[in-house]
């Protein structure tokens, strides 16, 4: 079964290259360039400067994946394949929204794949419980941390030994280069309050809830029906495992509240391409700063001429072409961990030659919600029980 999430228009979006978000990716290049709007430029790029960028190439080593070849023609681009990591560091005001923890993990982690010719954006969630080879991995103070086979998860904590994220993506990118052989050309990790604040700069995210949903391990409490959820709204769905759905009660796994957050990010980017983002300085210039001191990123993404040339590149692409997915699996014997599958590691490798992932069968690995359990045809863990599937995207009606 194919489990590929879309970016589905909204319906009073505009169709074809007279999109304004398209116009607006435009008019801001032209800024960049110094053909028009400097001021505006100038006011929004000083928040730019209020991320905090790390550059991580010496800690990388020299056994990475080789990278893409430029290609002789000038027309031509690379493709660019950035980690995004979701960071559940307990530190600050981080400790009011998930409560206190010692260590830091990585709630998510998902490869961002752009293809060279910029017509496809591909999100590919990794299981944090994949049973994986974690590689060893160096710190800024010369400290090698040994790996071992465990989560995948273990990779970012291993390198937030010294509580710094920019360390701890190292460790992850380390060990995802070195079981998919893909090259990886930036990172960037956020943490509870940086995406909670995203949320609220978009004017909140559109979502359908299927049933009422109160959260045993968060705050969620939400009821069906079309509404817009607030950043700590947001941040509680994108939290949630363990659930209660009307009468009945589910205890989640990782796995599922994957989806959950797949589900939550394709409406963040659907909001975002509704907007004329980029026109109104004012806007943009709030969205960056509720990203920026939550935001431990590569240097490239910190540059305002990297980020809106390579915006303005992606200007024709479809929003067919922008999809969400999960690394195909198996589940453990134990029903507690998973193995990526060999349509997992064919994914992968489209990943790596730059094929589109939309064409590999990609099995039902991750489910509708956080408190769905999976259908029939999925892979169950071994002795699971299939129930009815919850689908946010198609549980209210048109309209």
């Amino acid at each position: 079964m194919r489990n590929v999430l879309r970016v589905r228009p909204r319906r009073h979006a505009a169709r074809g290259p007279g999109h304004p978000f398209v116009r607006a990716l435009a008019y801001v290049a032209a800024a960049v360039v110094g053909f028009a709007g400097v001021g505006t430029y100038e006011y929004v790029t000083s928040e730019f400067e209020r991320v905090h960028t790390v550059d991580v190439t010496a800690l990388l080593g020299d056994q990475r994946p080789v990278a893409p070849v430029a290609p002789t023609d000038a027309a031509k681009g690379l493709p660019i394949n950035i980690l995004l990591m979701g960071s559940d560091s307990r530190s600050g005001a981080n400790a009011a929204i998930g409560g206190t923890n010692e260590g830091m993990r990585s709630d998510t982690t998902i490869i961002m794949h752009i293809s060279a010719d910029r017509t496809r954006i591909e999100f590919v969630s990794i299981p944090r419980d994949s049973w994986v080879k974690i590689s060893n991995c160096t710190l800024f103070d010369g400290t090698v941390v040994k790996g071992r086979t465990t989560k995948f998860n273990a990779a970012f904590s291993n390198g937030a030994k010294n509580n710094n994220p920019a360390e701890a993506a190292a460790c992850a990118m380390t060990t995802l280069e070195d079981l998919t052989q893909i090259f990886i050309d930036e990172y960037a990790v956020i943490d509870f309050v940086g995406f909670e604040k995203m949320v609220d700069a978009l004017g909140g995210v559109p979502m359908c809830v299927p049933g009422r949903i109160v959260g045993w391990d968060s705050e969620l409490n939400v009821f069906p029906g079309p509404q817009i959820f607030n950043g700590k709204t947001a941040i509680d769905w994108a939290r949630t495992r363990k659930a209660r759905v009307g009468k009945e009660y589910y205890d989640g796994t990782d796995i599922k509240r994957m989806k959950a957050q797949q589900v939550l990010m394709s409406h963040m980017v659907e909001t975002a391409l509704s907007k004329n983002l980029l026109l109104d300085s004012g806007q943009l210039r709030n969205f960056i700063t509720a990203a920026a001191d939550s935001l431990t990123a590569s240097p490239q993404l910190a540059d305002p001429k990297f980020v809106i040339g390579l915006a303005f590149s992606l200007r024709h692409i479809s929003k067919d072409s922008i999809v969400f997915t999960t690394i195909p699996f198996d589940w453990t014997p134990d029903g507690n961990n998973v193995t990526w599958n060999a349509d997992g590691y064919a994914l992968l490798d489209n990943i790596k030659n730059d094929r589109p992932i939309a064409g590999t069968s990609v099995t039902d690995a991750s489910f509708a919600a956080p408190v769905a359990v999976p259908s029939a045809s999925s892979s169950l863990a071994p002795g699971a029980t299939p129930q009815p599937s919850i689908d946010p995207l198609g549980a209210c009606p048109p309209g």
